[in-house]
């Protein structure tokens, strides 16, 4: 894995195909506080899930570009659609550290079960790719998964009803088939899924572990980059311990407004600081919107 240039002085690159992705950065802030970030929210194309594995691939690479030419020192690959079709692609051609969140996510899942039946829920597009079921039968081809589309989640978390009776009853129906199969650890497959974590915990009932890949994609990278000798304040540099929060802060998160990081969106929506800041969890960082020229993504 060729480092280029980077150093770990160098921002960590952030891709998601929309806003969702921020639930990603927000585990990067809170468990690799030294890290600085730069993402990358394809607004403008948002949602991948629905498109073909083709142009995912296209619309990744042009954003890992991008991310690249801001002299990002790896790269996380918040999106699943993304992590489902592109990876691979993006690892190839970038030649940096690159992590997507569903081997992650499966490795936390299979560390957390204890009957060997597991559940996925995620957008169509990432449960018709099969890549969760490739991660985790790679890992332990014994074990029992089923997968649930979810489609109706992401609407309704950026519409705010994390806690609706509307959103309730919809996820008692997606997570019917789950509980009927005695499912005991289920991956929260989407990045818009933590901000359901309570409701879906009530619905799932108190015997069946929630994973959510962003927490575990945020430990691993930390890994990847500490073997490469990228990771900001040098080998073995402190990350917050699993579950915990920031000692100055309940919600987990440092300090926002002394770090250096940055967001690029491909399109500036008039409900976008609300919803991100729902998303973060606090005030967002600088954003700025990028224009296409030339085949590719600019500044300005």
């Amino acid at each position: 894995m060729n480092a280029r240039s980077s150093d770990s002085a160098s921002p960590l690159g952030v891709f998601d195909s929309g806003i969702g992705g921020l639930t990603v950065f927000r585990e990067l802030v809170r468990i690799l506080p030294e890290e600085h970030l730069r993402y990358f929210g394809d607004t403008a194309r948002v949602p991948y899930g629905t498109k073909s594995g083709e142009t995912v691939i296209r619309f990744t690479l042009e954003a890992a570009h991008f991310l690249r030419d801001q002299g990002v020192k790896g790269l996380v690959v918040a999106c699943n659609t993304a992590s489902a079709y592109a990876l691979t692609a993006v690892e190839d051609d970038l030649g940096l550290p690159v992590v997507g969140v569903i081997e992650s996510g499966a490795r936390a899942a299979l560390a957390q079960t204890r009957n060997r039946r597991i559940g996925v829920i995620a957008t169509t597009a990432t449960v018709t790719s099969g890549a969760y079921e490739r991660a985790l039968k790679r890992l332990a081809p014994d074990l029992s998964l089923v997968a649930k589309a979810c489609p109706l989640f992401v609407p309704l978390v950026e519409e705010g009803w994390t806690d609706h009776p509307v959103t309730r009853q919809v996820a008692e129906e997606y997570l019917a088939p789950l509980r009927a199969v005695g499912v005991d650890t289920l991956i929260l497959g989407c990045t818009h899924y933590p901000l359901l974590r309570y409701l879906l915990a009530q619905v799932m009932g108190p015997d069946v572990t929630l994973i959510d890949a962003g927490e575990h994609t945020a430990r691993e990278v930390g890994r990847r980059l500490e073997a490469a000798g990228l990771r900001a304040g040098g080998p073995g540099a402190a990350a917050a311990p699993a579950g915990a929060a920031a000692a100055a802060d309940p919600r987990g998160l440092v300090a926002l407004e002394s770090r250096d990081d940055r967001i690029f969106l491909t399109d500036l929506q008039p409900a976008f600081r609300a919803t991100g800041e729902r998303f973060l969890g606090r005030k967002l960082p600088p954003v700025e919107v990028l224009r296409w020229h030339e085949e590719h993504w600019a500044r300005g």
